[in-house]
């Protein structure tokens, strides 16, 4: 991938979804931009995961992957640690 802009944990909590925010989540790293996503209006996806979070943890519960992120989202940053 491409050097990618470092996106920190506060930038990305500020990226909520909610009143006219972008949406953005990362996974294993990498930040995506879910805005533009049906299924992420508002910030939620499925009353069970918020924009604005680290959701790399909860992937692996997920009926997809994060190929489902790539293929749909936009790739925007790479999450900085911590």
């Amino acid at each position: 991938m491409p050097d990618l802009p470092r996106i920190d944990r506060n930038e990305l909590a500020g990226r909520d979804g909610r009143e006219g925010r972008p949406a953005w989540v990362a996974v294993d790293g990498i930040v995506y931009d879910v805005t533009d996503l049906f299924l992420w209006e508002g910030g939620r996806h499925w009353a069970m995961h918020d924009a604005g979070c680290d959701l790399s943890g909860d992937i692996s519960r997920a009926p997809h992957g994060a190929d489902l992120l790539r293929e749909r989202g936009r790739v925007v940053g790479r999450l900085s640690e911590p």
